[in-house]
């Protein structure tokens, strides 16, 4: 066991923002951007230690889980291309929902696994690429 690894305080920041990620899908995202900030903010002071892939590796999740939820949200743009025509506006509403909710059901599944992955290679001090 690494001890000057086990209490560096970069070690727990580094689990916090996993747990602010993970939580993040029940604020709106709002965690997920804090989490963000500080990882941007901190990068400096972890470079050239594990951390430092951990610190990429949050930030690279929460740059495509934002691209995920971006996605999911393009079909409801269709809505306003619909018209008056009320049977293709509650087809193209059926189906946006149905989109919608499968892609942010399943960023939400991903960027749970990229934490738990994460905090898995934090516990055993690995990093996160070789």
């Amino acid at each position: 066991m690494n001890y000057s690894i086990d209490r560096d305080s970069n070690r727990s920041l580094t689990l916090i923002l996993y747990v602010l990620y993970i939580i993040a899908i029940f604020s709106a995202g709002i965690l997920a951007v804090i989490a963000l900030i500080i990882n941007y903010v901190k990068r400096s002071s972890v470079q050239g230690s594990i951390f430092e892939s951990h610190f990429t590796w949050q930030i690279r999740t929460f740059w495509w889980y934002l691209i995920w939820n971006i996605i999911a949200f393009v079909p409801f743009l269709f809505l306003f291309l619909t018209g008056e025509n009320s049977n293709a506006f509650a087809g193209v509403a059926l189906g946006a929902t149905t989109f919608c909710v499968t892609v942010i059901g399943l960023s939400w599944v991903w960027i749970v696994y990229r934490a738990i992955r994460g905090i898995i290679r934090l516990n055993d001090n690995q990093r996160m690429y070789q």
